[in-house]
């Protein structure tokens, strides 16, 4: 089955948004209401995850964003540079720190954050002489839809879809939209027209629904194909994964049995991987086998973007993991 994804071979995904630290609580509870054991940083931000998977699976990879000119900023680079991720559009910013996030596991498996993303070097980039270089370079477009509570990352987004679209290339969108980062009405229908455009979307359970504006599986689907969309891949969590394609084809993909060390960035991963196959030329049900084993992997590490794999240990862990029958 042909992808409906620009190949690889007309340029690196570029993936726009946030890149933070992530300092992790190692015990169960709510919130940062009293001193507790923490550990970090780890390299992370949504779009830098999924970026990173990317670049480890041996796709053309590039990053935007901004880091401070600090240690954590050079955590970040020095991690995306070491998984095959252009960085040549990152921005190190001499004013203002890399961009933080503090997480800390609920007992049901629920997360509570504390973000430093709009005050930090993370909300400061934008359309520069670099960015144009390598957006008229690339060959696919993945926006999440955390980055759009970011002015400076909408104002990128929003100029390469047209540069992208108009050389051939393809559009991406993850919703990933939490519960602490809202977004306004212009951002919501900012949200609405990627959504249109989008040749693949990857939602997370309810994210399905409201990225068509209806509510049930069926009917969002068929929403979402009549407004143009080309791919959906439904992520499931520890369910698995579902690939719909516009002429009604359903692949299921049920998820690899695994002990789940920290959930942050699984779904990045996932994402990561799958389009990165499907550029790379695979088959909607190869790709979902290795987007399951990226986010599956993903979780058995502490760290958003530690347990992401390369080709070579996917194949492994495919292997030698037992899969949900």
């Amino acid at each position: 089955m042909a992808s409906v994804l620009a190949p690889d071979q007309l340029g690196p995904t570029v993936c726009v948004g946030e890149i933070l630290v992530e300092i992790v609580a190692t015990t169960l509870g709510e919130g940062f209401l009293e001193a507790q054991p923490l550990v970090g940083p780890f390299a992370s931000g949504a779009p830098a995850i999924f970026i990173s998977q990317c670049g480890r699976l041996g796709g053309a990879a590039a990053m935007v964003g901004a880091v401070g000119n600090d240690d954590f900023g050079r955590v970040n680079i020095d991690r995306l540079k070491r998984d095959g991720v252009d960085v040549s559009a990152i921005t190190v910013d001499p004013d203002y720190p890399t961009g933080s996030a503090f997480v800390r596991y609920r007992k049901d498996g629920s997360r509570d954050f504390v973000y430093n993303i709009a005050r930090s070097a993370a909300a400061r980039f934008g359309w520069s002489a670099g960015v144009s270089d390598l957006v008229s370079r690339s060959g696919h477009l993945h926006v999440m839809g955390s980055a759009l509570s970011v002015p400076s990352a909408r104002e990128v987004i929003d100029g390469a879809v047209d540069i992208v679209k108009a050389r051939g290339g393809t559009l991406s969108v993850d919703p990933n939209l939490r519960k602490e980062l809202q977004l306004d009405e212009d951002t919501e229908r900012r949200f609405s027209r990627l959504v249109a455009t989008a040749d693949l979307l990857l939602p997370s359970g309810e994210e399905l629904e409201r990225a068509a504006g209806i509510a049930g599986e069926a009917d969002a689907i068929r929403r979402l194909f009549d407004i143009g969309v080309k791919e959906i891949v439904l992520k499931r969590g520890a369910e698995g994964a579902t690939y719909f394609g516009r002429e009604g084809d359903r692949i299921d993909a049920p998820a690899f049995l695994v002990e789940e060390v920290d959930p942050t960035g699984a779904g990045d991963c996932f994402g990561g991987a799958y389009l990165t196959c499907r550029r790379l030329g695979m088959s909607p049900g190869e790709a979902l086998t290795y987007g399951s084993a990226a986010g599956a992997r993903n979780v058995t590490v502490r760290g958003p973007m530690e347990g992401a794999g390369t080709r070579q240990e996917l194949d492994a862990f495919i292997a030698s993991t037992q899969r949900r029958s």
